[in-house]
């Protein structure tokens, strides 16, 4: 391995941004039942507490993605890292739920330039020889964050109250600004030309997203079945929009034309979809179920991020040698046995028994990140980067969207407006049993696609 000076800098830049988010994300999770007692809200709007921050992200991930591949994608990265930060200091001194749901979702917008650029500035400076390694490299800082964010924030929770991981996000964000800016160089090649952005797309895909997911938390009324299918008709009209111009934002035939490309992304969005809601229901089901505080809790959860990051680095360099899809199939099919295992949970199973699932789900979800990204930026183009890395990330999003959208479901159906606290455990346990179900079918579907993409050409 020999890196230049600059390729380590951009590799420390990218990935201690990419820990930053994630980090804060799941030390959220955990501070959940402390926030829902600070302001009195209900089960639907403690789901937005998630939910704001993920619809921001997965609104503005498409638009940055195509920005990036017209303007420079080092502008943005920086630009990005600013505006998390500032957020996360608006959320430090909330004194409301709406206040923090609004700044949650501005911290998404600035969460969605740093995901999108990121990628696509690390795949164009290293040769596709070292791309599975450093993707690794970087998805395993994605779950290092993870795997810390449960320990850290249920420490920090119980001891200093949840406003202080929002300053510790504030701390890691100027921090991550300062390097960015002394390491990340401009953007070396000014792409050329005058491309337009499709602001008419972008307008009906944020207003299809929005409508789908806001809808969501109005089931089982009338309203939001009706709000729900105005989302779902947007996103098709988008889709056709896109597919109807010269210069999109989105490249439809990225999906319909190359199978490696549009199988992967299926692939992640499903996996996505299935698995990103296992800390929201078990740090909510750890304590009011079992009892756990929030640092024992945390203690618990931390289980499956460690395996992520342990092993996406290996898996990523094994995939630059063996083709990706037969690791990224054996994932697939390890987290929808994990996801099964989960749905037989009660207020009476081991803290072993839990540990071991974590542990196993995990390992499925190492099997099969990295080698799925690697697939993604391995199929298209460099002058495409931008846009693979932000419709990647986009389907990361959109996963834990519909993953949310599913529990935010599950959540109204069974809770009405009541508060988590206050619902019986036998009903929490049935509705948090449904939700995982559900997800271990989906997640089923995805090693159907995982298997048969295709391989990666090696060049």
């Amino acid at each position: 391995m020999s890196w230049s000076k600059k390729q380590l800098s951009i590799l420390i830049t990218v990935s201690i941004s990419s820990f930053m988010g994630t980090f804060l994300v799941s030390s959220i999770n955990i501070a959940l039942p402390a926030i829902e007692k600070s302001f009195g809200l209900n089960a639907i709007s403690l789901s937005w507490i998630i939910t704001a921050f993920l619809v921001a992200t997965g609104m503005f991930l498409l638009p940055v993605g195509k920005l990036g591949d017209v303007s420079g994608n080092v502008r943005l990265f920086k630009l990005g890292l600013i505006i998390f930060t500032l957020a996360s200091a608006l959320c430090a001194v909330s004194p409301s739920g709406t206040w923090l749901i609004v700044a949650r979702f501005v911290q998404g917008a600035g969460s969605a330039f740093t995901n999108t650029t990121g990628q696509a500035i690390l795949v164009a400076n290293f040769p596709a020889r070292n791309r599975g390694q450093v993707i690794g490299i970087s998805v395993a800082s994605v779950y290092t964050g993870l795997a810390t964010g449960p320990f850290i924030g249920g420490f920090l929770t119980q001891s200093l109250g949840w406003h202080s991981l929002f300053y510790v996000a504030v701390i890691l964000g100027i921090l991550s600004t300062i390097i960015a800016f002394a390491f990340l160089e401009k953007d070396a090649n000014e792409p050329g030309g005058k491309k337009k952005i499709d602001f008419r797309g972008t307008f009906v895909f944020m207003l299809g997203l929005v409508a789908l997911v806001y809808g969501s938390s109005h089931i089982p009324s009338a309203f939001g079945w009706a709000l729900m299918a105005f989302g779902v008709i947007m996103l098709i009209l988008f889709w056709i929009i896109e597919s109807r111009l010269a210069n999109p934002m989105f490249e439809t035939h990225l999906f319909t034309h190359n199978k490696l490309f549009g199988f992967s992304n299926l692939a992640a969005l499903i996996n996505y979809t299935a698995t990103s809601a296992i800390v929201f229901f078990l740090s909510l089901y750890l304590q009011k179920t079992q009892g756990l505080s929030p640092r024992e809790a945390g203690a618990v959860i931390i289980a499956q991020p460690v395996m992520m990051a342990l092993f996406s680095p290996v898996v990523g360099r094994l995939s630059d040698k063996i083709q990706p899809r037969y690791f990224a199939t054996l994932g697939m099919a390890m987290c929808s046995v994990g996801l099964f295992a989960m749905s037989f949970f009660t207020s009476a199973t081991p803290l072993g028994l839990i540990v071991l699932v974590l542990v196993w789900e995990g390992l499925g979800f190492a099997f099969f990140s990295s080698p799925n990204m690697n697939t993604i930026m391995s199929s298209v183009d460099k002058s495409r980067y931008g846009q693979a890395s932000g419709i990647a990330s986009s389907m990361r999003i959109f996963g834990q969207i519909v993953g949310m959208t599913i529990v935010t479901f599950f959540f109204a159906f069974y809770f009405g407006d009541r508060a988590v606290t206050v619902i019986e455990d036998n009903i929490f346990l049935t509705a948090m049993k449904w939700g995982f179900i559900t997800f271990a079918l989906i997640s089923l579907a995805g090693i159907y696609f995982s298997f048969t993409r295709g391989n990666v050409e090696r060049k």
